[in-house]
């Protein structure tokens, strides 16, 4: 530009007149007027301090913002501002006294609402100050105006123009975000673009912002619901979508093996979207999500719901003030440590689970954080670029971009030194790469409009054809950034790789990166898990079988082996002795019978003990089987051998004399026993056609393991034999077996004192069916309530058998054991009793004997019933004593019944009755 020569003009010529018409004579002292380029020069730099110095207030208008240099910036530029009035006041009234016209002008353009022709403006919308949500412009913020003022001093972008950035705090509120984006858009100067923040302003800001054709770029919006090209045309976001996570979460938890996993989330829209895209992962590769729990404000209810789901690998989605209440929530339920394992959102600051407890109302303090935080994952887009050393579109790297990010904050009074960052820290680089991306695309655009002679200073909000350039600019565009590789999706969405971290020792530590796109996972083998193992993604359940204890079972099955010893040893006592008369006399025949059917019921007694320790569960049906017949065909027989000899005493007494005299032949007990067996063998073949037993397994709570592992819990299985229709079976068998049982007890207790001398044993045989029924009776409920105790159901029913076993054997054989061992002989047998006539002839005496003894009883109980009657009539008579008739006729009665009693004596000793018999009836009685 030529420097133009201030000497070679001439001065104006003056306009107004004085008195008469008169020019005015000028003084020797008055200064001369200043050339009409100096005063234009002066509005002209006054204009443009007024615009920088407003840009600079519309920049730091935040009412609440902490940050010290901020203020000072402000409290500076109005401070310049004031003084340049004032000297060019000064100035131009010293210079143009008697031109009022000038200084009217001057004071024109020093208010007006001029503007420069080379500024771009853009709107910004911050969540600064907010309470909940995502407060990530209070690093966002100083990360752009990085950006701006890198942007300005590059003399190779927009061409000459300068970029500025207009901006108010959204508190991260939907409502609030509309009235700033309002703001921006109905106060000059016009906008071509807004920036954004905070999933939830991004949507509402976004979806509006096309009735005005205006782009929007958004540093920190996550939510999967952005990606929709039809609701947000003119989005794009530097901030990859939230749903970039979740193939990453899937890809972590095959190669962990989790394949259970459950979901906590605050009800936003950003976690809503993303939660239903995660969901749809997960089905998709077979990953079960046990519970999905979400909450508005209070966590406390849904982390309790994840416990009582035994929910182990937990996915949590909300912003960083609920996640701390989470995380709070989280060590009160003990949800943390060995067996758990987390999953959070990344793009929390490095120390966020120990800030802002107090002034959030957090009940935790920093240690117990500390404690439920340890070993948790995080999964976050990459941005900031892992190659520190390589240089950026701006001429920094990653690491020179922190340094002046850290200066900046550690100026504005945070202290970073200890690690005390703002909210947003993590995204300073998308919010620094979306104003350079503003920047290259506003560029991109200039160079377009102006081959058809246009300009962005010609874009209006109805000006769609712009619109479009600029959509199709920012769409292509790629740099490489601080936070890596910038590019846009056909969606809008950033394309980035995501990095897993994982926090122990309080630190973050990376695990690896996955990239979506190639599905490959760059894995550091740097994990580390408390308790040194992988945590399991549920509770692991051990089937535990019980059986029954194996002492118990030894000491039955020894018990058992020694009574069958028992009993064939008495079989062989029976048989070597059948010819003697204390065997002969008590039916052999039945106490053979009666001793295999005792070995039958120890055999089933120890098939009750026999369970799946030793039986396969495809031979589990066999058993079954095999338990209901030995233990029916073992009682049938024992039982009925003894239930037959009742059944013959009874017989006996009971039918005429020349009947009871026929001497009973051995088949016909067996046809008894056998009838018992063939009605068994009918409804247990009935049984196993129709209905067989089958193998059933009884599934109890879950238990504690032994070693308490928290990881591992027991649950107790039992097996029981039943069938479909298992009550009716067992019905019909209680019901026939219980009819058999009662009418033996009626006949053991008619028979009670009957002795035949043909079954010398009858008694015993009583007093044994007494013990079977009884036992019988107390066992068969007992067992249907207990049955869920495998040992003590087999111990009650094992030493029920085992005990009428014996008992009845006892009772049995005993008494003729002894008989045997002192009288080796039938000769001293003989001596005993008679010893003379035939077995027929012994009976028929005894039963005479029996006759007349009950008819003398009769007898006595009338004569003292008579002596009663009279002692009473004397008592009466006592008072007249001094009467003789009376008392004579006394004597007289009382001679007569001594007469009566005489001849009763008398009928007694003339009786066929001689004293042997009387002797004979006493020995076998």
């Amino acid at each position: 530009m030529r420097k133009a020569n201030n000497d070679s003009m001439s001065p104006p010529r003056a306009m107004t007149l004085g008195a008469g018409g008169r020019e005015p004579v000028h003084s020797a002292r008055r200064p001369p007027t200043p050339p009409k380029h100096t005063l234009i020069r002066l509005l002209h730099s006054l204009c443009i301090i007024r615009d920088i110095t407003l840009a600079r207030t519309l920049n730091y208008n935040f009412p609440k913002h902490p940050l010290v240099k901020l203020k000072e910036s402000f409290r500076t530029s109005v401070y310049f501002v004031v003084k340049t009035l004032v000297q060019l006041f000064v100035v131009a009234k010293c210079t143009v006294r008697d031109k009022p016209w000038v200084i009217l002008l001057l004071c024109c353009f020093s208010t007006c609402e001029a503007k420069r022709d080379d500024d771009l403006h853009i709107g910004g919308i911050f969540p600064m100050e907010g309470e909940g949500g995502w407060q990530g412009g209070q690093a966002c913020m100083p990360a752009a105006e990085l950006a701006l003022a890198d942007v300005n001093a590059r003399s190779d972008l927009l061409s000459g123009f300068k970029l500025l950035l207009h901006s108010n705090d959204s508190k991260c509120e939907p409502g609030l975000g509309a009235s700033v984006m309002y703001n921006l858009l109905y106060n000059p100067p016009q906008k071509l673009l807004l920036l954004a923040g905070c999933s939830t302003v991004c949507t509402t800001v976004a979806e509006a912002a096309k009735m005005w054709n205006l782009m929007v770029l958004c540093y920190g919006a996550s939510s999967p619901a952005l990606s929709d090209r039809a609701r947000f045309p003119t989005l794009f976001r530097t901030h990859p979508s939230a749903t970039v996570h979740n193939p990453t979460r899937i890809k972590l938890m095959q190669k962990f093996g989790w394949s259970r996993i459950a979901i906590l989330q605050q009800a936003e829209e950003v976690f809503i979207s993303t939660v239903e895209d995660l969901e749809a992962h997960c089905k998709m590769t077979g990953i079960e999500i046990v519970t999905r729990q979400s909450f508005l404000s209070d966590p406390s209810d849904a982390v309790r719901n994840l416990r009582r789901q035994d929910a182990r690998v937990i996915v949590g989605l909300f912003y960083v003030v609920a996640a701390r209440r989470v995380l709070c929530e989280v060590y009160k339920h003990k949800l943390y440590g060995k067996s758990y394992v987390w999953f959070f959102i990344g793009w929390y600051e490095d120390n966020w689970f120990e800030t802002n407890l107090e002034r959030e109302g957090i009940e935790c303090t920093a240690e117990e954080m500390r404690e439920a935080a340890e070993g948790h994952l995080t999964t976050e887009a990459l941005m900031w670029n892992q190659n520190s050393n390589q240089t950026t579109i701006s001429g920094m790297t990653s690491e020179d971009f922190r340094f002046r990010l850290n200066e900046a904050l550690r100026e504005a009074g945070y202290d970073i030194d200890r690690e005390k960052f703002p909210e947003g820290y993590q995204e300073a680089p998308l919010a620094y790469d979306a104003v350079w991306a503003v920047a290259l695309a506003f560029n991109k655009t200039m160079e377009k409009l102006q081959k058809s002679g246009l300009s962005l200073k010609n874009f209006t909000y109805t000006n769609k054809k712009i619109a479009d350039d600029i959509y199709e600019a920012i769409n292509s565009t790629s740099f490489l950034g601080v936070s890596g590789l910038v590019a846009f999706s056909s969606q809008g969405d950033r394309i980035a790789l995501t990095q897993i971290e994982q926090l122990y020792d309080n630190h973050y530590v990376k695990l690896g990166y996955y990239d979506t796109q190639a599905d490959n996972l760059t894995w550091l083998e740097r994990e580390r898990w408390v308790g040194g193992k992988v945590p399991p993604d549920r509770t692991v359940v051990v089937n535990e079988l019980r059986t029954v204890s194996l002492p118990l079972f030894a000491c039955m099955t020894a018990l058992c082996i020694a009574g069958i010893l028992a009993a064939i040893a008495l079989i062989v006592f029976n048989i070597i002795h059948r010819q003697r008369r204390v065997i002969q006399w008590s039916h052999p025949a039945c106490n053979t019978v009666m001793l295999c059917g005792c070995c039958v019921c120890f055999g089933s007694a120890i098939a009750l003990g026999v369970d799946g320790r030793w039986v396969q569960p495809n031979h589990f049906s066999g058993l079954c089987a095999a338990r209901a017949w030995l233990l029916a065909m073992g009682f049938s027989m024992a039982y009925g051998a003894m239930f037959t000899k009742v059944w013959r005493v009874h017989r006996h007494t009971t039918k005429p004399k020349p009947e009871s005299k026929k001497r009973m032949h051995g088949w016909k007990l067996y046809t008894m026993v056998g009838g018992l067996l063939i009605v068994d063998v009918a409804i247990l073949t009935a049984w196993q056609i129709r209905d067989p037993l089958q193998r059933r397994v009884e599934i109890f709570p879950l238990e504690a393991p032994y070693h308490n592992d928290d990881d591992v819990h027991i649950r107790p299985e039992l097996e029981h034999c039943e069938s479909e229709h298992n009550a009716v079976w067992l019905g019909v068998m209680y019901g026939y077996k219980g009819l058999v049982l009662v009418f033996g007890l009626f006949l053991a207790y008619e028979t009670r004192s009957v002795k035949v001398r043909s079954i010398n044993d009858s008694r015993y045989v009583g007093m044994s069916i007494y013990n079977v029924v009884v036992l019988c009776l107390i066992t068969a409920p007992v067992t249907l309530v207990i049955a869920s105790q495998q040992d003590a159901a087999f111990a009650f029913v094992s030493l029920a058998i085992v005990f009428c076993c014996f008992l009845s054997m006892a009772l049995i054989f005993i008494p003729k054991v002894i008989e045997v061992i002192r009288h080796p002989t039938d000769r001293a047998e003989s001596s005993r009793g008679s010893g003379s006539g035939s077995a027929p002839a012994d009976e028929e005496r005894y039963r005479e004997l029996v006759k007349e003894n009950e008819e003398l009883q009769k007898l006595i109980a009338q004569k003292e019933e008579r002596i009663r009657v009279l002692k009473q009539k004397l008592a009466e008579r006592e008072a007249a004593a001094a009467d003789g008739v009376t008392q004579g006729t006394i004597v007289a009665d009382l001679v007569t019944a001594t007469s009566d009693y005489g001849t009763s004596t008398n009928y007694t000793r003339s009786s066929r009755a001689s004293v042997s018999d009387l002797d004979f009836s006493e020995s076998y009685l």
